[in-house]
């Protein structure tokens, strides 16, 4: 059968076409998806994943597993490579003690708030000569749920300490029950003790560090401005808090043990715990019908566990991975993931567009226990500088760390 030349031109630049084209996706993967898939799949390898490793705080692991999930269904590649999320748990202060002696070197560190982010910056300045991390930096380092520290206490006991809220005085209120010599007799109530209070160990837990951040800005009646010298200098400061750390008998070194401690004992075990808002709504329901009513009490002043994602500016770091650390923190940030974050886990969604009173979310579900959408009413703290949250560390644990 006669072909005509013309067809046999065409035929043959076809196939060098396509042999060109299965060339190029050999050594340039984004040349990969025009490969003619059969062909591809038997001759070509398969391209080596982007690997963004992230070293994050334990608080929330469930909404990232389920979030990473998804985000792979997406398929993201940066330049032809698949990215692949590694994940690995640690404390929050362990992220940093990790990055700083080189025993890990993630793409990202997400430990559980800004605290955190600003020491790192502060000691990699001081140890390596440049910073590690930029909270500055909205597209390398930026928070992705939100959450605040809360006082929760059985409603019967805050009444007797506070009253319907607590006031301006609230961390001198406590410290005044907690060292009170006739427990809750001064109140009014003798068959109930002492007065307990518990959080977190804050070398370990964040939450124990926020704790003891508010409760230093609290005694100094400020917001802002926190120096080390209001710690070190300061001879009243240091006696008062030593008196309301010395009241606790055992710190707990994760803040989810110490609220379902708080749930499972009831007052015999504490009357007032610090935790995140996020631990507080996640054991509401396990608290009805125990002890009475469980509560949650906002501070004067709010200090917020804001989970940053921060890309390690570091030489183990590439661009690809730099450009597939941004793919996930977009992902995170996005509606979806922020609207799971909220409606099953109870944190609050960066995201400003999605309502925090919405049909079943949980400001909805237990505002009869204190839980508020709206803190505008409230300031927020100043995250002290890297030095100060250093010093306000080296005076717990030289002073209280058992």
């Amino acid at each position: 059968m006669y072909t005509p030349r013309i067809n046999w031109f065409l035929f043959v630049l076809y196939l060098l076409g396509a042999i060109g084209v299965l060339a190029a996706s050999l050594f340039i993967p984004s040349f990969r998806a025009m490969a003619y898939a059969p062909l591809r799949e038997l001759i070509l390898p398969p391209p080596a994943p982007v690997v963004v490793s992230v070293l994050y705080s334990t608080e929330k692991q469930a909404w990232l597993d389920e979030v990473i999930i998804g985000f792979e269904k997406t398929n993201p590649t940066v330049d032809g490579h698949p990215v692949k999320i590694k994940l690995e748990k640690m404390g929050s202060w362990e992220i940093n003690a990790a990055v700083l002696d080189s025993t890990r070197q993630p793409v990202i560190v997400s430990p559980a708030s800004s605290l955190q982010i600003a020491a790192l910056q502060s000691d990699s300045i001081a140890e390596m000569g440049k910073a590690l991390v930029n909270p500055a930096d909205s597209v390398a380092c930026r928070p992705t749920v939100t959450t605040p520290l809360v006082l929760v206490a059985w409603k019967e006991r805050a009444e007797a300490l506070w009253g319907n809220q607590p006031g301006k005085s609230t961390w001198k209120d406590l410290h005044d029950a907690l060292t009170d010599p006739q427990g809750w007799a001064a109140y009014n109530q003798p068959d109930w003790g002492y007065v307990k209070f518990g959080h977190t160990d804050p070398l370990k837990s964040n939450s124990g560090f926020m704790t003891i951040v508010l409760m230093t800005y609290g005694y100094h009646d400020k917001t802002s401005g926190l120096q080390a010298n209001d710690i070190l200098s300061d001879e009243a400061y240091q006696k008062w808090f030593l008196e309301t750390e010395a009241s606790i008998g055992q710190f707990e070194h994760s803040t989810g043990p110490l609220m379902e401690k708080m749930v499972a004992y009831g007052p015999s075990a504490l009357d007032f715990v610090a935790v995140y808002e996020a631990t507080a709504i996640e054991q509401a329901e396990n608290a009805v019908g125990r002890y009475g009513e469980l509560r949650v009490y906002y501070p004067p002043a709010l200090l917020w566990s804001d989970h940053p994602f921060c890309i390690v500016s570091a030489d183990w770091v590439t661009p690809q991975q730099t450009a597939a650390a941004q793919l996930f923190m977009d992902y995170l940030t996005d509606k979806p993931a922020q609207e799971l974050a909220l409606l099953k886990y109870g944190f609050r969604p960066v995201d400003d567009s999605i309502p925090l009173e919405q049909t079943g979310s949980p400001f909805d579900r237990y505002a009869a226990n204190g839980f508020r959408a709206d803190l505008s009413n409230l300031p927020d703290v100043e995250i002290p500088a890297g030095n100060a949250l250093n010093t306000l560390r080296d005076f717990w644990s030289r002073n209280v760390n058992r």
